[in-house]
């Protein structure tokens, strides 16, 4: 007997239907299954159903979207499947946990044919084409298992990401406002001790302390802040293929800068527009797309020119910490209040030259600030080795999905193994 089978002989697919009401709170309320809510991100919306309606019990089943996330795959939870979702129930010749991973194993594939001029949508004809490999429940056990074994590790790893970035943010928070005393305390909050602080135009800061616009913090380059290069200056057909990079939003990533370069200048444009040239440790900040993201320039840049999306900033750096400066303008809430300066309908457009320029910044002795960039610098390393191994979880993953679930690796021998 075959050990492939197609999918439409051993599922059965009921689409959701839509509630009665919406925010219903009486008797019979049910909770309406989305993708936030199904990630965890959001509480469920309590609805009330129709006798037609499609339920799923906790655990029993698997849910299809369509819409945004047309082709995804959702463990259920108990409650009323929405209209935009379909519930999907094996029958008995898989076991429910290998299922689930042969769902997300053909989620790729799905989410490349979804069609629909409006909602985006798979179609069922599709999903119950396809062949997939289906070993006894035996074996089936022993590969969920396997595979449940590095999504716990996933999971947790991801929790500790999310725990680190948390303790990062409230250090920063911590730092620029309380500083590092003479013994490498943190000093205590002014409610505490006020003989400490003074009052600034950015509230209670440490007496050592001042606070300084940014325009006070800039390097002594020509210019210490641009933008552009804008117009006639550098044509779409002056681009070249190889070169020296133009670079733009797509490198700049919160706290990352990312060398995917795909645009460049010849060295003779780049001498003509030497002015918008990028330093290392120069402050990047998007002005399209995703405004008011941040991240310094590496050191290993080389000779590279910044675009008309973004703000390029030069600072003293005798003066002032370019990674503190960074971080401010990604999480510091008195940066973000100074950007929304600039929002337009609720949406920031743009970032003005005089709203970076008459921003204001904590500004600690220099040498405080080295050793604050010490504990943010140790965080920051603890956070980027979960990533990679977090990284490594997903990789070894997505190979052992390859092999375990299309049959070109058995777990036979595991079986024999541990038989009696």
């Amino acid at each position: 007997m075959s050990e492939f089978v197609t999918l439409g002989d051993h599922i059965s697919v009921q689409k959701g239907k839509a509630p009665l009401a919406n925010g219903y709170a009486g008797k019979g309320a049910e909770p309406y299954l989305n993708p936030e809510y199904l990630r965890g991100r959001a509480h469920a919306e309590l609805v009330k159903a129709g006798p037609d309606a499609v339920r799923a019990v906790d655990g029993d089943t698997i849910l299809l979207w369509d819409g945004s996330n047309a082709g995804e795959f959702f463990r259920a939870k108990a409650g009323l499947v929405a209209s935009t979702m379909a519930k999907i129930s094996p029958s008995k010749v898989f076991c429910a946990a290998y299922f689930l991973h042969v769902a997300k194993y053909i989620e790729s594939y799905l989410k490349s044919q979804t069609n629909g001029t409006g909602i985006p949508h798979v179609d069922r004809d599709l999903l119950e084409a396809i062949r997939t490999f289906c070993p006894n429940s035996t074996e089936q056990r022993v590969i969920a298992a396997i595979l449940d074994t590095l999504d716990t590790a996933i999971h947790k790893t991801e929790a500790i990401i999310a725990k680190l970035k948390a303790v990062k943010q409230g250090l920063l928070h911590d730092l620029l406002t309380r500083g590092i005393d003479a013994n490498g305390e943190l000093r205590p909050p002014q409610a505490e001790a006020p003989y400490l602080y003074k009052q600034s135009p950015l509230g209670w800061i440490p007496k050592e302390w001042d606070s300084k616009q940014l325009a006070e913090l800039l390097g002594d380059i020509d210019p210490a802040m641009r933008s552009g290069p804008f117009g006639s200056a550098l044509l779409k057909q002056e681009l070249v293929e190889a070169g020296l990079p133009l670079l733009g939003i797509d490198n700049v990533h919160t706290e990352r800068f990312v060398a995917d370069y795909t645009r460049f200048v010849t060295p003779k444009k780049f001498a003509q527009l030497v002015r918008y040239a990028v330093r290392p440790d120069d402050l990047m900040i998007t002005i399209m797309g995703t405004v008011g993201r941040c991240c310094l320039v590496p050191e290993d840049i080389g000779q590279a020119l910044s675009s008309k999306h973004t703000w390029t900033i030069s600072l003293n750096q005798n003066t002032y910490s370019p990674y503190l400066a960074m971080l401010q303008v990604n999480y510091s809430p008195w940066v973000l209040r100074r950007f929304a300066c600039d929002q337009q309908g609720g949406t920031m457009a743009a970032i003005r030259s005089e709203t970076l320029r008459s921003m204001r910044l904590p500004a600690p002795p220099r040498e405080e600030q080295r050793l604050m960039e010490e504990r943010l610098h140790e965080v920051s390393k603890r956070i980027d080795l979960e990533v990679d191994s977090l990284a490594k979880h997903h990789a070894e993953k997505s190979g052992l999905m390859d092999d375990l679930l299309t049959g070109r690796v058995r777990v036979t021998p595991l079986l024999e193994a541990t038989a009696p």
